[in-house]
């Protein structure tokens, strides 16, 4: 007798589904790729469980019984709903893109060009995430990252955009009181903003000898793109990417307080699962990715011809 409360084993059901369908074990056998000798056990198996016989079974061929025949049909329906609500899960996912990077890059850089990847696949709708900290790309909730980094994250396929670099920003009208900018012991007149490791690589580039005092520094922010903020208000000297931030240097709201470019060593790049390399939405958000990192890529070089360029294959 069938407990209407436990179904029986859904490896048995569906291969006594797959006979019922092709009308032999064989087939089925072919079609699960399994054996012959396998599929024959699992409807056994449910046989058993059910205490009904669904098969009668002849030398070269198997044929339902009526009872058979009732379940056959239910369950060659319930495994067609099944087939088609993941062929449309997959028609909506293919059709949806989740991306997380960082707040910096994703307020000031991604955002203000995504209206130009809506453009050209207006066909995919677009999620952005922005976290400080890496997000799991195993765990299915977004389908690609820009991550910071060197690029060897196991598990991921990784794009080299550009190079992460720093320089001294200010507002064009505060570019006079940037005179002793060059000397990290001076007390200038504006103070300056953003991270302290940045500004003791960049000094170091500089060829000085030490680092800022402490009590040069201003407000201190959680991300770069607010320091970039202050820094146009005119509240101090940002220490911040003129790659990220070419569209305000080219506004006019930014320009550069030294002329040199630093950088630690990482890189910007888009990441996703290997083994999602040839989804279409992936695919065509890379192409488009790379381009505009390209384009930008070209244009602040234009200004910047010392800027790093990419890295050793």
């Amino acid at each position: 007798m069938v407990d209407d409360r436990r179904l029986p084993s859904l490896a048995s059901i569906r291969a006594f589904e797959a006979a019922a369908r092709v009308g032999s074990f064989a087939a089925a056998a072919q079609e699960l790729d399994t054996t012959a000798a396998s599929v024959s056990y699992h409807v056994r198996r449910l046989e058993a469980q059910t205490g009904m016989q669904l098969f009668r079974r002849h030398a070269q061929r198997v044929e339902l019984t009526a009872a058979g025949e009732l379940v056959a049909a239910e369950a060659t329906r319930a495994f067609a709903l099944l087939r088609a609500s993941f062929a449309k899960a997959a028609d909506v996912d293919a059709l949806r893109l989740s991306v997380t990077t960082l707040p910096t890059l994703g307020t000031s850089w991604l955002t203000p060009r995504l209206g130009r990847f809506r453009a050209r696949h207006p066909d995919i709708a677009f999620e952005l995430d922005l976290s400080p900290e890496p997000q799991d790309l195993a765990s299915g909730r977004f389908d690609a990252a820009i991550r910071n980094g060197l690029g060897d994250w196991p598990g991921l396929a990784t794009v080299e955009l550009f190079p992460s670099v720093f320089m001294p920003l200010c507002a064009p009208a505060m570019l006079g009181a940037c005179a002793d900018l060059a000397d990290p012991q001076a007390r200038p007149e504006l103070p300056l903003l953003g991270r302290p490791d940045w500004w003791a690589l960049w000094y170091r580039a500089l060829g000085a000898d030490c680092v800022p005092r402490p009590d040069r520094f201003g407000t201190t922010f959680s991300a770069e793109y607010l320091d970039i903020a202050a820094a146009i208000a005119g509240q101090g000297i940002a220490m911040g990417s003129p790659v990220l931030f070419r569209d305000d240097i080219e506004a006019g709201r930014l320009v550069p307080a030294h002329p040199l470019v630093a950088t630690d060593g990482r890189r910007f790049w888009l990441a996703y699962p290997a083994v999602r390399r040839q989804a279409h939405k992936i695919a065509c958000f890379r192409e488009w990715l790379c381009d505009e990192a390209a384009t930008a890529l070209r244009a602040i070089r234009l200004r910047l011809p010392r800027l790093p360029g990419p890295s050793a294959p």
